[in-house]
């Protein structure tokens, strides 16, 4: 890693001869993992990058940075409370800052929208007009997502989230499909043509993820550590993991154990108070969001790592990145029984009914007990993630959707059309 270094440097040598912009507002970047691979990538390809995104809280807070040399343009963005009308400000305020990053950042060859929410199209078509070609990048499902996440049925709104899901697939170019299932629906449910969505998997950055020697004080005097690793909304399941583990200790009678859970978000607060009403607090530790090397020291010495997102419109057809994380760092995995899960981690998991706490406590303690089984386990997880499952197979597909994209367009370096629509030469 170069590192940040002032926005008005340049990486030397001569211009790429093409210019990509992406356009992320659901996290910064580079800390959104899957985006940054993309960049150095295409960065890698030849490619010009420019990404559009939020400030971070903590990390990624500068309002413009060259990282690598892919530049970042940041904007401050409140997250978004008190129902419809805070996401309506939230993204509202998104577009806005959107658009006028754009216009500085100026013409370019392709316009990458990374979603959630369906809203993007909208900069997207702008900037086509002005003769980019627009690479749709669908990391949600937003329809199920919205199912999964509120609860309030196919109501109006819903109605408004698959409308403008509808929107983005119609003026995407191509689409980036995180794995088959949203291929399928990219195909079935938006009207795109099989040889216009290509499978971008997402996949841990191996060298982020290296296993160092075990810890045994993490487990706080315990025999065994089990590790949770992700996102804490409302569909992640981590409520789901502190029942069952409520179960493990009571039903089960197995207390020699201490679970950490490590990541944060919206349900992070209701989570913690969760855990000590069911009378886990001694045994379930919290840390937010930590560090990557503290991040990797509770992974090496996690004895089972957990997957308890529930079966629900979203789950079923989604890849988990924490499940792709449990295997590049060799480790066994509990997991619901969830379409994609199986697809991910194959054998490298154990799979509990969906939704069933008591049948994922039982698969834990066979985990607990069989350490050989245990490592086998965790030998398959990483050989799939070396393997079908690299990014390299990933980076592969991403050029392949970059060059159908831009088949028999002139790159904007020679003479494409500028943001007033008319021709320009650099």
């Amino acid at each position: 890693m170069l590192g940040d270094r002032s926005f008005d440097d340049t990486a030397g040598g001569d211009r790429p001869d093409r210019r990509a912009l992406i356009l992320v507002e659901n996290l910064s970047v580079p800390f959104d993992r899957r985006v940054w691979q993309e960049c150095t990538t295409l960065r890698d390809a030849g490619w010009e990058v420019h990404v559009i995104c939020p400030r971070g809280e903590k990390r990624d807070t500068e309002p413009e940075a060259v990282i690598d040399g892919v530049r970042i343009h940041r904007y401050p963005l409140r997250a978004a409370t008190g129902g419809p009308a805070g996401y309506l400000r939230e993204y509202g305020s998104a577009l806005w800052h959107t658009a006028r990053l754009a216009r500085k950042v100026g013409p370019v060859d392709v316009v990458h929208a990374c979603n959630p929410p369906d809203l993007l199209f909208l900069p997207a078509l702008w900037l086509k007009r002005r003769g980019a070609r627009f690479v749709f990048d669908q990391h949600d499902l937003v329809p199920e997502l919205y199912l999964s996440r509120f609860d309030r049925g196919e109501d109006l709104l819903y109605r408004a989230v698959c409308a403008l899901e509808r929107r983005t697939y119609r003026a995407a170019d191509v689409v980036l499909a995180t794995n088959e299932s949203y291929r399928d629906v990219a195909v079935r449910r938006g009207g795109r043509r099989p040889e216009d969505v290509f499978v971008v998997r997402s996949a841990p950055q191996t060298d982020r993820f290296q296993p160092v020697p075990s810890e045994p004080e993490l487990k706080r005097g315990k025999p065994h550590l089990l590790c949770y690793l992700g996102v804490m909304g409302p569909q992640d399941g981590v409520d789901y993991a502190l029942r069952a583990l409520a179960k493990l200790r009571d039903e089960i009678g197995r207390t020699d154990w201490h679970a950490v859970f490590v990541g944060s978000g919206d349900a992070f607060d209701a989570m913690v108070e969760l855990s000590r009403k069911l009378g886990l607090s001694e045994q379930v530790q919290f840390t937010g969001r930590i560090p990557d090397a503290d991040l990797v020291r509770y992974l090496s010495t996690a004895d089972v790592c957990l997957s308890p997102d529930p079966r629900n419109p979203l789950n079923d057809v989604s890849t988990m990145n924490k499940v792709l994380e449990y295997m590049a760092m060799g480790r066994p995995i509990v997991s619901f029984d969830l379409r994609e899960a199986r697809v991910s981690a194959g054998d490298a998991a154990l799979y509990a009914p969906a939704n069933d706490e008591a049948a994922f406590a039982k698969l834990i303690t066979v985990l607990l007990d069989d350490p050989e089984k245990r490592a086998r386990m965790g030998e398959i997880g990483q050989e799939r993630i070396s393997g079908q499952l690299s990014w390299r197979n990933s980076q592969a597909s991403l050029i392949a959707a970059y060059s159908a994209a831009t088949r028999g367009h002139t790159p904007v370096s020679a003479g494409g059309p500028d943001r007033t629509g008319k021709r320009q030469h650099r």
